[in-house]
Formats: C-alpha cells, sequence, structure tokens
C-alpha cells in the first residue's frame, strides 16, 4: 500500500495494487484549491493502479486461442510480412508492365582541358585548349513489350554548348519528338517468363500466408490441450487429495474400533501424502505450460487464462476424393510443382539463346534541327533515321553453350522425376491422415464413454469403502482408472482437432462451414 500525504490541501491517497484503491478526499470547498501539481500527481497516481493492479483474467474457448494468437503472436506477424514482401514483388512486375515517363538531364557539365588534335595530312598531334560547358534535358516514356521482349521509346530532348574561348554564341540541338525501338533477336525474354511465372508466385504467396495461419493453429492446439491436461491433473489431485483426507479419517477410526487393520491406515495415509506431493508437481507443470501457451499467443505476465475443455469432436467422417479434390485446388503444393517445372523449361530456353547467334536491332526515328538560339532550334526541324543491327557469332567455345543446354536438359528431367515422386507422397500423406481423423472420432466417442464409466465405478467403490465392503486396495485401483480414463479422454480429444486442423491445413478447407479458408489480403496491403 502506498501512501501520498499532500500537506497544502490534506489529500491523502491510498493505494492497493494487489486488489482495490480508495480515495479520503478533502471536503468540496478544499478541492477546488487544488493546484496543478496536485491534480497531475492525482491522475498519475490513477494511471499507475490501472497498469499495476491486479492480474486480467481470461476465461477463453479453444476457438478464441487459436484466434488470439492468429491476431497478434509473433508468427503471425512474420507470416503477414512474408506476404507483403510477395505482394509489393508483384506489384514491382506489374510496374515493369506499364508505361514510364522519365526525365534526365545533364546541368554544369564544365569542360576545361587539352584536346589531342592530330594532323590528318602530316599525323602530328598537336594540344588544343578546350573550354566549354554541356547542358541537356530530356524527357521520355517507355513502354516494355512482354511478348518480343522489345523496349519502345517516345522522347524529346534539348542540347546546348557554350563554347567561352572562341567568342561564338552557345549552340542548341533540339530533337523535338523522336520514337526509337530497342528488339533483342534470338535471345532470352526475361519479361514473357515472368508474366507467366509472378502471377503464380503471388497466388502461391496467399495460399503459403494460409497455411501458416494454419500452422499457428496445428501449434496453439498441443499447447491448448497440454495446458488442459495440467489443468485437469491439479484439479484431480486437490480432489483426490481431499478425498483422502476424508477416508484416512474414517479408516483411522475403525481402526481404533478395531474394525481394520494397521496397513489399511497406513496405505491411506501414504496415498495421502503421495498426492499432497503430487498436487506441487502439477502446479510447478501448470505454470510452466501456462507461460509457453501465453508467450505464443503473445500474452505477459499479467494475464491469466483459464481455459475451457472443448466439447467432443464433431461427428463427420471425411471422404478421402474429396479431401484430395481441396488439397489440389486450394494448397500451395501444386503451385509449388508447377514453378518448379516452369523454372526449369526456363533454365533450358536460357541457355538455348545464350547458345549460337544472337542478334539487336535498334531503330530510331524523328525530327531534329540545331541554331543559335532555342527558335532556331525548334524552327524547320528535319528529318532522321538511324536504323542498326548487332550481331554476335562465337565461332570457337569449345562445346561450352552445348554443355549448358544439355545439362539444363537433364536438371528439368530430374525435377519432372521428383515431382511425380512428390505427389505420390502428397496423396499418401492426404490418405493417412484422413484414415486417422475418421478413426480418431471412434477413438473420442469411446474414450469419453470410458471417462463417464471410470468414474461411476469410482463413486460406486467410494460408497462401498465407506461401508465397509471393499478394501484401500480396491479403491485405489478405481481411483487409478478414473485418472487414467480423464487424461485419456483429454488427450484423445486433443489428437482430434489436431488431426483435423492438419487437414484442413493441407486442403484449406473447413469442413464444419463448407468454405474455402480465405483472408482478406486487401486490406492487409492498404487497397
Amino acid at each position: 500500500m502506498l501512501t501520498f500525504d499532500c500537506n497544502m490541501t490534506n489529500l491523502v491517497i491510498n493505494l492497493n495494487f494487489t486488489s482495490q484503491f480508495s480515495f479520503n478526499l478533502p471536503p468540496l470547498r478544499k478541492m477546488i484549491r487544488l493546484t496543478p501539481l496536485v491534480i497531475l500527481l492525482l491522475l498519475l497516481t490513477l494511471s499507475l493502479n490501472l497498469s499495476f493492479a491486479q492480474k486480467i483474467k481470461l476465461r477463453i474457448s479453444l476457438e478464441e486461442a487459436i484466434e488470439i494468437a492468429k491476431d497478434q503472436s509473433p508468427s503471425a506477424l512474420v507470416a503477414k510480412h512474408n506476404f507483403l514482401a510477395s505482394y509489393w514483388q508483384f506489384r514491382a512486375f506489374r510496374a515493369q508492365l506499364l508505361p514510364s515517363l522519365n526525365l534526365s538531364a545533364t546541368l554544369g557539365n564544365y569542360n576545361r582541358s587539352l584536346v589531342p588534335l592530330q594532323n590528318s595530312e602530316t599525323g602530328e598531334i598537336n594540344y588544343v585548349a578546350n573550354n566549354n560547358m554541356k547542358n541537356s534535358l530530356s524527357l521520355s516514356i517507355d513502354q516494355n513489350i512482354a511478348l518480343t521482349g522489345g523496349r519502345v521509346s517516345l522522347f524529346t530532348s534539348l542540347y546546348r554548348l557554350d563554347q567561352f574561348d572562341s567568342g561564338l554564341p552557345a549552340t542548341y540541338n533540339s530533337q523535338p519528338i523522336n520514337i526509337t525501338y530497342i528488339q533483342p533477336l534470338r535471345t532470352y525474354n526475361n519479361l514473357k517468363w515472368d508474366k507467366v511465372t509472378e502471377p503464380k508466385r503471388y497466388e502461391r504467396s496467399k495460399r503459403r500466408y494460409l497455411e501458416q495461419m494454419e500452422n499457428i493453429t496445428g501449434n496453439v492446439i498441443p499447447l491448448y490441450f497440454d495446458v488442459l491436461q495440467a489443468q485437469q491433473r491439479l484439479a484431480m489431485s486437490s480432489k483426490n487429495y481431499d478425498n483422502t483426507v476424508a477416508l484416512y479419517k474414517l479408516t483411522k477410526e475403525r481402526y481404533e474400533r478395531g474394525m481394520v487393520s494397521k496397513n489399511d491406515v497406513l496405505q491411506l495415509e501414504l496415498r495421502m501424502i503421495n498426492e499432497n506431493l503430487s498436487i506441487n508437481d502439477h502446479k510447478l507443470n501448470l505454470d510452466m505450460r501456462m507461460l509457453r501457451l501465453k508467450t505464443y499467443m503473445g500474452y505477459n505476465e499479467h494475464v491469466e487464462l483459464e481455459l475451457v475443455v472443448p466439447e467432443s469432436g464433431p461427428g463427420i467422417t471425411l471422404n478421402f476424393d474429396e479431401v484430395l479434390e481441396k488439397a489440389y485446388k486450394n494448397s500451395s503444393f501444386l503451385l509449388d510443382n508447377e514453378l518448379e517445372l516452369l523454372g526449369a523449361e526456363q533454365e533450358v530456353e536460357r541457355n538455348k539463346a545464350n547458345t549460337g547467334i544472337q542478334a539487336n536491332l535498334n531503330a530510331q526515328f524523328g525530327l531534329t534541327q540545331q541554331g543559335d538560339d532555342l527558335g532556331t532550334a525548334y524552327s524547320n526541324p528535319m528529318d532522321q533515321q538511324i536504323v542498326s543491327l548487332g550481331l554476335r557469332l562465337p565461332i570457337i567455345d569449345w562445346g561450352l553453350g552445348k554443355g549448358r543446354v544439355k545439362m539444363a536438359k537433364s536438371r528439368q528431367e530430374l525435377i519432372k522425376a521428383q515431382v511425380d515422386q512428390e505427389l505420390n507422397e502428397f496423396k499418401q500423406n492426404v490418405f493417412i491422415k484422413v484414415i486417422q481423423f475418421n478413426n480418431q472420432v471412434e477413438q473420442c466417442n469411446l474414450s469419453a464413454r470410458a471417462d463417464s464409466i471410470a468414474l461411476e465405478r469410482y463413486e460406486n467403490a467410494r460408497q462401498r469403502f465407506m461401508d465397509g465392503t471393499i478394501g484401500v486396495t480396491e479403491l485405489n485401483n478405481a481411483q487409478n482408472e478414473k485418472d487414467q480414463a480423464s487424461n485419456r479422454f483429454i488427450s484423445d480429444l486433443g489428437n482430434f482437432w489436431q488431426y483435423y486442423f492438419n487437414i484442413r491445413r493441407m486442403s484449406l478447407y473447413d469442413y464444419l462451414s463448407r468454405k474455402d479458408l480465405s483472408a482478406e489480403f486487401d486490406k492487409m496491403v492498404g487497397n
């Protein structure tokens, strides 16, 4: 408890940080005279009390725990930023398909130097003083052509030359409008391939995000049921201890009357001690498991969780063909394989294009003019046409290009074989998980029934022990069977939901609500 005594106003504030806070306020006429400093102190104290008061207690279900982890866990943040990175990569690809407006300039390019000049008749080299400044400005619209791999540009430019020592006026050279086209011939067209692969990569990133969200679910479930089991074991130990204490007192009275043996008393006393020890062990185990769950969900030590035991799993049976169809349609698996095959094919084409003759066609058409001033530089422009063809032909490469092509084709065949093998393994995995799930439905029903029977049997055995018709050994057996059945039910229930969400992750389909899994991707990217 903290106490602040303010003499100028006789304000006393009593704070209890563990449970409550109270105020002993002065009369109203004195509160009017509160200074700003005291008011600030009051507000600060209230804030501290709200921040450090008793811990927040939350009662959550399995579904709520999963949603909380998907919303605020570190794993959810990683998944989100992985998706955003893929999104901006896709945006960058789309930008390459759109026209771009570019401004380029060279300002104040001053050059004062000696320039070698060779006499064409004598061959003598003389050095001439050079003192000039160049300025240029260009504005262009550029467009990539994915189909051909070419590039077309529409531009206008202005060039100015100042020669300071010659006494000549500044000269201008203008190109009012020009169009250029650059076309690689028999070369690798990267943009064409990107147009095929990048949309698939972006779609894969969406599916991987959903799968990562389901991975979070798969991580929450064992942590959640670990805590449930620890809670249940602690509760059972506490209840068993209380029951054993009551039975110990009853047995001790019967021993004093000569109705039971000393061994029965000692058995119950030993059991009472062991159960007391178990309570301490289960408390520690619960704290450790609860900490792991809260850490994964993004909670701090000020939050206390009370978990709700889920009801028995829904009585559904999954069909292998349906699950496999949804997995092929929704998961990232087939997209992974498709992109691997496209990458191998892309590598073959790249190596083929880099082998043999290569050519580049450059063409420019437009208007140009020069003059001593801007008006002259733009009056009566002349036509200009520039066309060039560049060739490159390796004469001797010692089989380097051919070897690279064969190596790429060999890797392509290897990837095809690996994809076929992975496809078979994927189908087998789906089949196994469907069998596990369908079997677990029956397991949950049986373990729930066994839990109910074991509890009823223990209550019956306890009553018979109190009546004196059975001994301590039979009672202990009944209690052990009750505890085992209860733990088995929680374990089987956890396995049920684990199997279900494993299948949901593989197929990205909710079989309870009968719809595909989705996310608000537009909201995530701010659209």
